[in-house]
Protein backbone atom coordinates (compact mmCIF):
# COMPACT_ATOMS: atom_id res chain seq x y z
CA UNK A 1 0.00 0.00 0.00
CA UNK A 2 1.32 3.51 -1.09
CA UNK A 3 1.39 6.59 0.94
CA UNK A 4 -1.10 9.30 0.05
CA UNK A 5 2.00 11.62 -0.45
CA UNK A 6 3.23 8.88 -3.44
CA UNK A 7 -0.29 9.32 -4.81
CA UNK A 8 -0.45 13.17 -5.21
CA UNK A 9 2.95 12.77 -6.40
CA UNK A 10 1.89 10.44 -9.02
CA UNK A 11 -1.09 12.62 -9.86
CA UNK A 12 0.53 15.32 -10.01
CA UNK A 13 3.18 14.15 -12.58
CA UNK A 14 0.71 12.38 -14.79
CA UNK A 15 -2.35 15.44 -14.54
CA UNK A 16 -0.42 18.99 -14.02
CA UNK A 17 2.83 18.38 -15.29
CA UNK A 18 1.63 16.75 -18.19
CA UNK A 19 3.61 12.74 -18.28
CA UNK A 20 2.72 9.85 -19.77
CA UNK A 21 1.28 7.31 -17.09
CA UNK A 22 3.62 5.24 -18.82
CA UNK A 23 6.75 7.57 -17.78
CA UNK A 24 5.15 8.12 -14.41
CA UNK A 25 5.69 4.27 -14.02
CA UNK A 26 9.33 4.44 -15.53
CA UNK A 27 10.36 7.14 -12.79
CA UNK A 28 8.64 6.46 -9.69
CA UNK A 29 9.47 2.59 -9.96
CA UNK A 30 5.97 1.19 -10.26
CA UNK A 31 4.14 -0.84 -12.37
CA UNK A 32 1.17 0.27 -15.06
CA UNK A 33 -1.03 -0.80 -13.16
CA UNK A 34 -0.67 0.80 -9.87
CA UNK A 35 -0.10 3.92 -11.70
CA UNK A 36 -3.52 3.36 -13.52
CA UNK A 37 -5.09 3.20 -10.32
CA UNK A 38 -3.30 5.73 -8.66
CA UNK A 39 -5.05 8.11 -11.43
CA UNK A 40 -8.33 6.85 -11.56
CA UNK A 41 -8.72 7.16 -7.40
CA UNK A 42 -7.64 10.46 -6.27
CA UNK A 43 -7.10 8.78 -2.47
CA UNK A 44 -5.93 4.89 -1.89
CA UNK A 45 -9.37 2.63 -1.87
CA UNK A 46 -9.52 0.49 0.85
CA UNK A 47 -8.95 -3.01 0.73
CA UNK A 48 -12.50 -4.62 -0.23
CA UNK A 49 -13.61 -8.08 0.44
CA UNK A 50 -14.83 -9.94 -2.39
CA UNK A 51 -16.26 -12.61 -0.51
CA UNK A 52 -17.53 -13.46 2.82
CA UNK A 53 -15.40 -14.79 5.67
CA UNK A 54 -15.89 -18.69 5.24
CA UNK A 55 -17.15 -20.22 8.40
CA UNK A 56 -15.81 -24.02 7.90
CA UNK A 57 -17.32 -25.48 11.38
CA UNK A 58 -20.51 -23.07 12.41
CA UNK A 59 -21.30 -22.08 8.69
CA UNK A 60 -23.55 -25.25 8.05
CA UNK A 61 -25.62 -24.50 11.90
CA UNK A 62 -26.26 -20.49 11.09
CA UNK A 63 -29.81 -21.68 10.18
CA UNK A 64 -29.67 -22.98 13.86
CA UNK A 65 -28.57 -20.30 15.35
CA UNK A 66 -30.63 -17.60 13.54
CA UNK A 67 -33.96 -19.88 14.66
CA UNK A 68 -33.07 -19.62 18.00
CA UNK A 69 -32.47 -16.29 18.03
CA UNK A 70 -35.62 -15.74 16.31
CA UNK A 71 -37.64 -17.71 18.63
CA UNK A 72 -36.01 -15.94 21.81
CA UNK A 73 -37.56 -12.17 20.47
CA UNK A 74 -40.89 -13.79 21.53
CA UNK A 75 -40.00 -15.75 24.49
CA UNK A 76 -39.96 -13.87 27.68
CA UNK A 77 -36.56 -12.04 28.70
CA UNK A 78 -35.42 -14.25 31.57
CA UNK A 79 -36.33 -17.72 28.98
CA UNK A 80 -33.91 -16.43 25.98
CA UNK A 81 -30.93 -17.82 25.02
CA UNK A 82 -27.30 -17.01 26.13
CA UNK A 83 -24.44 -17.18 23.92
CA UNK A 84 -22.59 -19.82 25.92
CA UNK A 85 -26.10 -21.80 25.77
CA UNK A 86 -26.15 -21.49 22.63
CA UNK A 87 -22.68 -22.89 22.44
CA UNK A 88 -23.49 -25.86 24.63
CA UNK A 89 -26.66 -26.68 22.36
CA UNK A 90 -24.84 -26.63 19.26
CA UNK A 91 -22.11 -28.80 20.83
CA UNK A 92 -24.64 -31.28 22.41
CA UNK A 93 -27.53 -31.61 19.58
CA UNK A 94 -25.64 -30.89 16.72
CA UNK A 95 -21.70 -31.95 17.58
CA UNK A 96 -20.28 -28.98 16.90
CA UNK A 97 -16.52 -29.10 17.34
CA UNK A 98 -15.75 -25.07 17.52
CA UNK A 99 -15.37 -22.62 19.86
CA UNK A 100 -17.21 -20.40 22.04
CA UNK A 101 -16.03 -17.22 20.88
CA UNK A 102 -16.84 -17.95 17.04
CA UNK A 103 -20.68 -18.65 18.34
CA UNK A 104 -20.55 -15.54 20.54
CA UNK A 105 -19.44 -12.65 17.88
CA UNK A 106 -22.21 -14.45 15.43
CA UNK A 107 -24.82 -14.13 18.59
CA UNK A 108 -24.10 -10.30 19.08
CA UNK A 109 -24.42 -9.49 15.63
CA UNK A 110 -27.12 -11.22 14.96
CA UNK A 111 -28.91 -9.33 18.11
CA UNK A 112 -28.03 -6.39 16.69
CA UNK A 113 -29.19 -7.12 13.06
CA UNK A 114 -32.72 -6.51 14.43
CA UNK A 115 -32.36 -3.74 16.95
CA UNK A 116 -32.60 -0.25 15.54
CA UNK A 117 -29.47 1.71 16.82
CA UNK A 118 -30.95 5.01 17.26
CA UNK A 119 -33.89 7.07 17.88
CA UNK A 120 -34.27 10.23 14.91
CA UNK A 121 -34.86 13.38 17.20
CA UNK A 122 -37.29 16.39 15.21
CA UNK A 123 -37.53 19.34 16.73
CA UNK A 124 -40.24 21.02 15.18
CA UNK A 125 -40.41 25.04 15.66
CA UNK A 126 -42.36 26.37 18.52
CA UNK A 127 -41.48 23.16 20.88
CA UNK A 128 -39.49 23.57 24.48
CA UNK A 129 -37.84 21.54 27.03
CA UNK A 130 -37.97 23.14 29.90
CA UNK A 131 -36.93 21.69 33.64
CA UNK A 132 -37.01 23.19 37.13
CA UNK A 133 -34.38 22.76 39.96
CA UNK A 134 -33.02 23.96 42.75
CA UNK A 135 -29.26 26.32 43.15
CA UNK A 136 -27.20 28.10 45.70
CA UNK A 137 -26.65 31.17 44.91
CA UNK A 138 -24.83 34.10 45.84
CA UNK A 139 -27.55 37.50 45.63
CA UNK A 140 -26.54 40.59 46.99
CA UNK A 141 -23.55 39.13 49.19
CA UNK A 142 -25.68 36.33 50.89
CA UNK A 143 -25.60 32.92 50.15
CA UNK A 144 -29.33 31.53 49.12
CA UNK A 145 -31.28 28.16 47.87
CA UNK A 146 -32.59 29.83 44.79
CA UNK A 147 -35.30 28.26 42.46
CA UNK A 148 -34.17 27.77 38.79
CA UNK A 149 -36.48 27.53 35.76
CA UNK A 150 -34.53 26.28 32.59
CA UNK A 151 -36.34 26.09 29.07
CA UNK A 152 -34.55 25.24 25.76
CA UNK A 153 -35.95 25.81 22.38
CA UNK A 154 -34.14 22.82 20.44
CA UNK A 155 -34.89 24.00 16.52
CA UNK A 156 -33.25 26.72 17.34
CA UNK A 157 -30.69 26.37 20.51
CA UNK A 158 -32.20 29.20 22.17
CA UNK A 159 -31.97 28.53 25.69
CA UNK A 160 -33.86 30.96 28.35
CA UNK A 161 -32.46 30.55 32.01
CA UNK A 162 -34.43 32.45 35.15
CA UNK A 163 -33.52 31.69 39.29
CA UNK A 164 -36.01 33.06 41.77
CA UNK A 165 -35.15 33.57 45.23
CA UNK A 166 -37.41 31.82 47.68
CA UNK A 167 -36.38 30.06 50.55
CA UNK A 168 -39.55 28.66 51.86
CA UNK A 169 -39.49 26.00 48.88
CA UNK A 170 -42.40 27.94 46.98
CA UNK A 171 -42.27 29.88 43.66
CA UNK A 172 -42.74 33.16 44.16
CA UNK A 173 -46.69 34.58 42.70
CA UNK A 174 -45.40 36.20 39.76
CA UNK A 175 -43.32 32.96 38.68
CA UNK A 176 -46.17 30.76 39.80
CA UNK A 177 -48.28 32.07 36.87
CA UNK A 178 -45.90 32.20 34.37
CA UNK A 179 -45.48 28.50 35.06
CA UNK A 180 -49.02 27.48 34.44
CA UNK A 181 -49.05 29.66 31.00
CA UNK A 182 -46.11 27.19 30.46
CA UNK A 183 -48.19 24.03 30.84
CA UNK A 184 -50.95 25.21 28.57
CA UNK A 185 -48.29 24.98 25.46
CA UNK A 186 -47.95 29.09 25.39
CA UNK A 187 -44.05 29.58 26.68
CA UNK A 188 -42.69 31.46 24.17
CA UNK A 189 -45.39 33.94 24.00
CA UNK A 190 -45.54 34.29 27.89
CA UNK A 191 -41.99 34.81 28.64
CA UNK A 192 -40.63 37.36 26.12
Amino acid sequence: MFAVEVYAAVRRFVFIEGNSRREAARVFGLSRETVLKMCRFSLPPGYTRTLPVVKPKLGALLPVIDAILASDQTAPVKQRHTAKRIFERLRDEHGFSGGYTVVKDYVRIGRARGRETFVPLAHPPGHAQVDFGEAIGIIGGVRQKMHVFYMDLPHSDAPFMKSYPGDDGILPRRSRERVRVLRQGTAVDSLR
